[in-house]
């Protein structure tokens, strides 16, 4: 999938800093309607994200299974304020995406800062009929995205990269964390 402009990286060096929950929705920046009904296991998504770096990242899961990836040896306080800090900019900045194909048949999204969603592919097949019917709901107002299929048409590997990014929003206007993975 591409986009005018695109910047991804999973081990991305993230700026240190501190930030609220409240500068998130400070913002106000376009948000899809798309708001998933069904949840994605976290317990997979920080083993994905964890064969996916090898098991040498620290990282930060929310509560809709959006990771931001964190600099060696940061505090709980750190890597949470890191974590809203990351999202607060992928906000600010523009939520371009970098879908990936993985090994294991998951889709790993990136983003222009060190965050990233697993869609896994089990969960992507058992809600098929709402991807397939609400993939277009994950766009936010006016945005235009260019595929090889044309603007805002999608593959099925693109409607799950949608999927992906709709709970990088919901992680991103509501920032919860569910817990901090350190590497071994």
């Amino acid at each position: 999938m591409m986009r005018r402009s695109f910047v991804g990286g999973l081990l991305a060096t993230i700026g240190v800093g501190s930030s609220r929950a409240e500068e998130v929705t400070a913002i106000n920046p376009p948000v899809p309607t798309w708001r998933p009904s069904f949840a994605q296991p976290l317990d997979i998504i920080t083993d994905r994200v964890s064969y996916y770096s090898n098991g040498q990242t620290d990282f930060v899961v929310l509560k809709n299974g959006t990771c931001v990836i964190l600099d060696p040896d940061r505090s709980d306080g750190q890597a949470e304020a890191d974590a809203k800090q990351v999202l607060s900019s992928i906000l600010g900045y523009h939520p371009d995406m970098n879908p990936t194909p993985m090994d294991d048949g998951n889709i790993l999204v990136r983003y222009n800062h060190p965050a990233a969603n697993v869609v896994l592919r089990e969960v992507a097949k058992a809600h098929w009929q709402e991807i397939e019917d609400r993939h277009l709901d994950g766009l936010t107002p006016d945005e235009v995205l260019i595929t090889p299929l044309g603007q805002n048409v999608f593959d099925d590997f693109g409607k799950q990269a949608l999927l992906g990014r709709a709970y990088m929003f919901m992680d991103a206007l509501d920032p919860e964390i569910a817990h901090i993975y350190r590497r071994s």
